[in-house]
């Protein structure tokens, strides 16, 4: 059998801690660029249709580019021949305007064919990228240790996989194309302006350094509230959750007050960093629509000028009209990108951080005993969910193979912080604790969490039926098994009595079924999973008298050959276990069993007669 180290070891980093955030100024992202390389790196995974996409979007606008020149000559063309007309030298060539028209038709059509493709392109590489950060959110909450959700609201981290998620996706595909094409437009639209007119150029090329002026003034003051709208939204959704939740508790407390007081002081907040970062982004359009007819009024003037000293034709001025407008319209949409850049670059970034939060550490070379027997030894231990506030100070003791061990004690002795450590949820700050011989850091996790069933006070229920609530403790197992089980729990006669039986369908909070009911569901879930150990914490808090002793019985028949811990405040439930601890302060006080307890007539003593006392 492999022996684990019996010496102290250091605890592992068990993952960030701290209190929900409220208020306060939110700072800009601290690695934007780095934000955005990274999601370059999730969207280089699809290269291949990132860059067909590239270039069908390059050849839209290409397409959409040469169109005003080929107008431009047409008008060139119909004015030169009315002038011919009207001087009696010539006339319209109709044939040739018809030709021509028709081949500017082809490429504005050729020019929405590739802008289609270029739309199904980025789109399926978009949903492909979120797609995947949903699977790596999905994957990495598993593998989080248990003290991140005791930092983090469980509301932020929905919002991350939702609100943060879908803000990405819908932000994605419009970034991407649009980034290309505004600058494929602005380098061809310059390059087909210069082909018409220098000076005209010049012109339209003076109001660029106040365009890009603008841009990076607004994205300057406007990204720090992109980011904190993101971050609020989080919280608002925590008190939200929070507040379906306990709606019961809320009303019966009359804290439905504070409760509306709470949500409206956090969603004042998502306003205002709303209302600022949508005002600061939207006076980019106008701003930059300003800009824009500015050089639209030089151009007219300058044109005109050129136009009369035969420097330039009527189809040359119209053309190079149309570019102007064009030329303006990307750098509009770059500033509207910047926007779109700014939110998505702070949905990520909250994305990125979940993904990247501390994981459970599994040892680099797993260990599993030669035989499961369900010895567990607890050496020495020590440990604190803060390092300088030890709930457990020096606790040694070692449960034997089929022993029944009883863990008593007040609130906040340490009783349940016990369980959690033979299951790793937390790592030991000294000592060690060994289950068959082996350091439950060197076990592997999975395996090490399958020698247990656990039944705790706090029922947990999913939404479905109750013949797939209880198969959770054994996926494979078979509908006579799920039944034997509920039987054992003595939950049948309740069950035969709901609207469908065992595919009565639980809602998702669990409500339809009474505390005592999702107790003996649990319950049945524990039975059906038949691990060689069992942790019941408080396991039959929750049930009347006549049904705890229906359940104890069922109990004491599961745990016949199996290592059990027995958390429990009524003190008469435990009579018959092999072994009591008494805790108290994170010490063992006392042990023994029932009789000797009562007989040494100490804590132990005191705390059963006093449930007593009338």
């Amino acid at each position: 059998m492999a022996q684990g180290n019996s010496q102290a070891r250091p605890a592992r980093p068990r993952g960030p801690m701290g209190p929900r955030p409220v208020g306060g100024v939110v700072e800009k992202p601290r690695d934007l660029v780095g934000t955005l390389g990274r999601l370059l790196g999730y969207i280089g995974e699809h290269k291949l249709a990132v860059v067909a996409g590239i270039l069908f979007a390059i050849a839209s606008v290409a397409f959409n580019i040469v169109g005003p020149k080929v107008l431009g000559q047409v008008t060139t063309k119909l004015y030169e021949g009315l002038v011919a007309k009207v001087q009696g030298t010539g006339g319209v060539d109709f044939a040739w305007i018809g030709r021509t028209l028709a081949i500017l038709l082809g490429i504005y059509v050729a020019s929405s064919a590739c802008n289609l493709v270029q739309g199904w392109l980025m789109t399926g590489v978009t949903q492909k990228v979120v797609y995947r950060m949903r699977r790596e959110i999905s994957e990495k909450i598993a593998v989080v240790p248990m003290s991140y959700f005791s930092g983090h609201s469980k509301g932020d981290v929905l919002s991350r996989i939702t609100n943060d998620v879908d803000t990405l996706g819908q932000s994605l595909n419009q970034s991407i194309t649009q980034l290309v094409t505004s600058v494929t437009q602005i380098v061809g639209i310059t390059v087909m302006m210069l082909t018409i007119s220098l000076p005209l150029t010049g012109v339209t090329l003076l109001t660029l350094p106040l365009s890009v002026v603008i841009v990076g003034v607004m994205v300057h003051f406007s990204q720090r509230y992109f980011r904190e709208q993101q971050e609020v939204l989080g919280r608002v959704n925590g008190i939200v959750e929070e507040d379906f939740a306990g709606q019961g508790v809320i009303q019966v407390f009359d804290r439905a007050d504070a409760a509306v007081e709470e949500f409206e002081r956090e969603n004042d907040r998502l306003f205002t960093s709303g209302w600022r970062s949508q005002f600061l982004s939207g006076l980019m359009m106008p701003l930059m629509t300003l800009v824009g007819n500015l050089g639209y009024v030089g151009v007219v003037v300058v044109g005109a000028g050129l136009a009369l000293n035969g420097s330039a034709t009527p189809g040359d001025i119209q053309s190079f009209i149309q570019y102007v407008r064009n030329f303006t319209q990307p750098i509009q949409q770059l500033a509207n990108v910047s926007n779109t850049l700014q939110s998505m670059a702070a949905a990520t970034e909250r994305v990125f951080e979940f993904l990247a939060a501390p994981e459970e550490e599994g040892p680099a070379r797993p260990e599993l005993p030669a035989a499961r027997e369900g010895r567990v030894e607890f050496d020495h231990v020590r440990f604190g969910y803060a390092s300088d506030k030890p709930v457990i100070h020096d606790f040694t003791f070692t449960a034997e193979p089929g022993q029944t061990v009883a863990i008593v004690g007040p609130t906040g002795a340490g009783k349940t912080t016990l369980i959690k450590l033979v299951q790793r949820f937390y790592d030991v700050d000294a000592g060690a604790i060994r289950v068959d011989g082996v350091d439950v850091r060197d076990w592997d996790l999975a395996a090490l969490r399958s020698e247990f069933a656990m039944v705790l006070q706090d029922t947990w229920l999913f939404n479905g039926t109750i013949r797939e609530n209880i198969r959770y403790g054994r996926p494979d197992a078979t509908d006579e098994e799920v039944e034997a089980a509920a039987r054992a729990a003595r939950c049948e006669h309740f069950i035969h009595t709901l609207a469908g039986g065992y595919d009565f369908v639980i809602n998702e909070e669990g409500t339809n079924l009474s505390q005592g009911q999702r107790q003996l569901v649990t319950i049945a879930r524990a039975v059906l999973a038949d691990r060689p150990a069992l942790i019941l914490d408080e396991a039959t808090s929750n049930v009347d008298t006549r049904t705890e002793e229906l359940i104890q019985r069922a109990m004491d028949e599961l745990m016949r050959g199996r290592t059990s811990f027995v958390i429990a405040h009524r003190l008469s439930t435990i009579k018959s276990a092999d072994t009591i601890l008494v805790l108290r302060d994170g010490d063992i006080v006392e042990q023994g069993t029932h009789e000797e307890l009562l007989a040494a007539g100490g804590f132990y003593a005191e705390l059963y007669n006093s449930q007593f006392e009338d």
